[in-house]
């Protein structure tokens, strides 16, 4: 009998994959016999992040990219084409936050930085479309593909400050579910498109909100733990099973989820 959860020589796009949970995701799909391509603006720690999974004998390679410049995720395609043939996997882990578009606790909602606003809203929700638009087209010619977008916790509940990045990943929420049907109508059920949204996991995005300056839990992380079941945040290898479900064939009849990985978070309140 065949193994549902085998992702060998599934050729597995990356955006963000240079980042913390990226990096850990390419790490791990590339130990499962993946060929990964990391794509992501620092290139000094993608080319790095390639050497260490090649030390292993495993395939993956880095291209520059920038998940808001269509020409050169049209490159990208085109180069990632030319090597494999194909892809099978798009993960769109790329996106993150910045100050002006969060509301801290000495500001209110007039103080917002519209152009942060802005910003983050591009680069979640853009930077999510765009890479689709591209990377999606083959799968559409080839009938067959899963992608995975990366939502989080604050489309489920909206969290203090970040407005911004809430509204972005709401949105990427709602993004996934018309992508679902869309593809699967127009271009049939071999396209499937599911979301995965990770509760607390310390990011260097997360980082300064989350940890004090000598590495200890700020109020708002003590506050995030005392609401999660768990009881900590969360690992990256943590969410390395959600994935891999969702880019294999255990997951073939799945299209238009959005899989909590929360450590309960989401089903608690008091």
């Amino acid at each position: 009998m065949s193994n549902l959860f085998c992702v060998k020589d599934k050729v597995v796009v990356i955006t963000g994959g240079a980042g913390i949970l990226g990096s850990h995701i390419a790490t791990y799909l590339a130990g499962e016999d993946a060929k990964v391509v990391i794509l992501d603006r620092d290139e000094k720690k993608g080319k790095q992040l390639v050497s260490e999974i090649k030390t292993q004998n495993k395939e993956a390679f880095f291209l520059f990219t920038d998940v808001l410049n269509q020409d050169i995720l049209e490159s990208n395609k085109n180069e990632i084409l030319e090597r494999y043939g194909r892809i099978d996997a798009l993960l769109n882990a790329a996106g993150g936050n910045m100050a002006g578009a969060t509301i801290p606790p000495d500001k209110t909602l007039f103080d917002l930085n519209v152009d942060a606003f802005r910003k983050v809203i591009d680069l979640n929700l853009f930077g999510t479309i765009l890479p689709t638009l591209v990377f999606g087209k083959v799968m559409a010619q080839q009938k067959s593909g899963a992608i995975v977008n990366f939502s989080s916790e604050s489309a489920l509940r909206p969290l203090t400050r970040v407005i911004g990045y809430s509204a972005a990943k709401a949105a990427i929420s709602n993004l996934t579910k018309y992508l679902a049907a869309e593809m699967a109508i127009k271009f049939g059920e071999g396209i499937r498109v599911n979301a995965i949204a990770p509760g607390f996991f310390l990011t260097e995005q997360n980082r300064t909100l989350m940890t004090n300056e000598d590495g200890s839990y700020t109020e708002r992380a003590e506050s995030v733990i005392a609401h999660t079941p768990f009881r900590r945040l969360g690992s990256p290898e943590e969410l390395h099973g959600t994935i891999h479900y969702l880019i294999s064939d255990a997951s073939k009849f799945v299209t238009g989820t959005v899989a909590v990985v929360d450590g309960g978070f989401d089903a608690f309140s008091i």
